[in-house]
């Protein structure tokens, strides 16, 4: 397919064509730019459209970086800030084309993309010429789904399919859905202002909400009557690399657990608070649904864990514990009402999530969630909160901020990453650790965590060790062969636009990664733009979602 560089015939492990590498998106005027070269030179030279030079400086050496393997070169254009479309040379080398301007003008259509990412991956409907063009497919997964173990069907229609599958999964769902919330509620002008042409937008509400309320609507189908929360709605096994309304076997309701019953109590008590003044019939139907949710929690303090049954090989989406779940759960609760009964289980919460690895408290993942809780108390609004205890939790992101940041002066390409964390997804830990810093600053009002944070996003625009964008559309040498089913079957040799790779995994836990790339690979080089390389190419709605958080609270002006 298209700008791949993996030549899957030969088995072949390549770079992208060039040794200078830039955030192929662009940078912001006014901020910090620059670009990561892996070969000497004295100088270099910014150049326009028209192959004139705009701007020179001196090249200066960064070193070893070890998550690389690259001896790395620094092409600082920090001065220069006139609008336009450039591209870095040296030596006979150049990167790709980025643009530099104001943060709509250099990202608005990346985030743009991203967002739009959840309508491509919604089921239960059709995705309509008028809005999907090339992309477009029939009604999918219409069907009413039977609970496991029993002869009862029950519609469970719609929802975001949650990855390269056609799954369906509440605490991955939930988590998706906070991320996007909380985009809207901490960053609201640039949320208001990322339209994405989708069925639903009208005036009175932004696409970003009502992109969630599809989800939502959804989410709240997989609750029970005495408040419990069903963990999935997927087939027995997955489908082939076949069109979603070509997927006919059995959906099946999958069993209870206190994870996905916490998390739409979370995701729903959230949710109630940000639609209140949009839609309030709407928000209290989300309170209701939180607050049964939340009941059911009290009436079941154990632990009601969820595994696969035999036969099933979809994700299980599993867990070691709900503490982090249902201290996210009394936060949301203690936020939304304010009643203090929340308040005093948040605080019991927060106490068993001490004797929890610390990155709990801070994680805003689907396995861990602990750090939507701590947003959401942060945040909340009501006079008898625990100021002190507020700032102990400020204080905790902020400290993890500045561990990160130091992470990043110690990488050539500025990532906040180091070996153990090219894993399954590392883009997510990627984005994830770029929103740490985002929040750090903002805490602190410390430019360096601010900067750090911008780093991310130039990282996983094509500032890397491999010169690749891993947002599908965005810049000259992006991802393309994604392990997405439709995107594979759709005949269409564009891929969908706006989809988050995983990115860069140096535990290789797939036969063909394995098969191509060389053991010692580097860990950030151990990446193959391939459909079949589903533990480095896939994507998910969570992945997306961070970016899109991400994004949102670095690209403000």
């Amino acid at each position: 397919m298209a700008n791949t560089y993996f030549d899957g015939a030969h088995d072949t492990h390549v770079t992208a064509p060039f040794g200078i590498f830039a955030d192929q998106a662009g940078y912001i005027a006014g901020r910090r730019k620059f670009a990561a070269m892996t070969f000497p030179a004295e100088h270099f030279s910014l150049v326009n459209r028209n192959g004139d030079i705009v701007y020179e400086h001196e090249v200066t050496h960064a070193g070893m970086d070890e998550c690389s393997g690259d001896d790395v070169y620094i092409a600082d254009l920090t001065a220069f800030d006139i609008p336009g479309t450039y591209r870095i040379c040296a030596k006979g080398q150049s990167s790709a084309t980025f643009h530099i301007g104001s943060g709509s003008a250099v990202y608005g259509k990346v985030l743009r993309d991203m967002l739009k990412a959840f309508y491509y991956l919604r089921c239960g409907c059709g995705l309509d010429e008028r809005y999907a063009g090339k992309f477009a497919h029939p009604p999918c997964h219409d069907r009413d789904a039977l609970i496991f173990g029993t002869d009862t069907r029950v519609d469970v229609c719609g929802g975001w399919h949650d990855a390269g599958d056609y799954g369906r999964y509440v605490t991955a769902g939930a988590s998706a859905c906070a991320q996007l919330l909380y985009a809207y509620r901490l960053c609201p002008h640039i949320m208001e202002n990322t339209e994405t042409d989708i069925p639903e937008s009208a005036p009175g509400m932004p696409d970003v909400l009502r992109e969630c309320r599809f989800e939502l609507e959804w989410l709240m189908k997989m609750q029970r009557a005495d408040g419990a929360v069903y963990h999935k709605v997927t087939t027995m096994i997955h489908a082939p690399f076949i069109m979603p309304e070509d997927d006919k076997d059995e959906l099946y309701l999958f069993p209870i657990s206190t994870s996905a019953t916490a998390d739409l109590c979370a995701v729903c008590a959230l949710a109630a608070g940000v639609y209140a003044d949009l839609d309030s019939q709407f928000s209290q139907t989300l309170k209701a649904a939180a607050e049964r949710a939340y009941s059911f929690l009290e009436d079941h303090p154990g632990w009601i864990e969820f595994r696969n049954p035999d036969g099933c090989n979809t994700g299980e989406y599993g867990d070691s514990g709900d503490i982090d779940k249902r201290y996210w759960a009394a936060a949301e609760m203690y936020a939304l009402t304010g009643e203090m009964r929340y308040h005093t289980a948040f605080r019991h919460y927060s106490g068993e999530l001490e004797k929890l690895p610390s990155f709990i408290r801070t994680a805003l993942g689907y396995w861990a969630v602990g750090g939507f809780g701590t947003l959401a108390y942060i945040f909340s609004e009501h006079p008898d909160k625990d100021e002190k205890y507020a700032q102990e939790l400020k204080n905790a992101i902020s400290g993890e901020g500045y561990w990160l940041a130091d992470k990043v002066d110690k990488c050539g390409y500025g990532a906040a990453m180091d070996t153990a964390d090219y894993f399954w997804g590392s883009n997510m830990k990627l984005a994830h650790n770029g929103i740490i810093l985002a929040l750090s600053a903002s805490f602190t009002g410390d430019k360096r965590l601010k900067r750090a944070a911008d780093e991310q996003i130039h990282v996983l625009l094509g500032r890397n060790a491999l010169g690749i964008s891993y947002v599908t559309g965005c810049g000259e040498y992006c991802c393309c062969d994604l392990h997405l089913r439709p995107a594979f079957a759709d005949g269409v040799d564009e891929c969908i636009p706006g989809m988050v790779s995983g990115g860069p995994n140096r535990e290789l836990n797939d036969w063909k990664a394995r098969r191509i790339i060389k053991p010692g690979t580097p860990p950030m080089k151990c990446f193959v733009d391939d459909h079949e390389c589903f533990s480095l190419n896939e994507v998910t709605i969570y992945w997306n979602a961070a970016a899109v958080l991400l994004l949102a609270l670095t690209c403000g002006e």
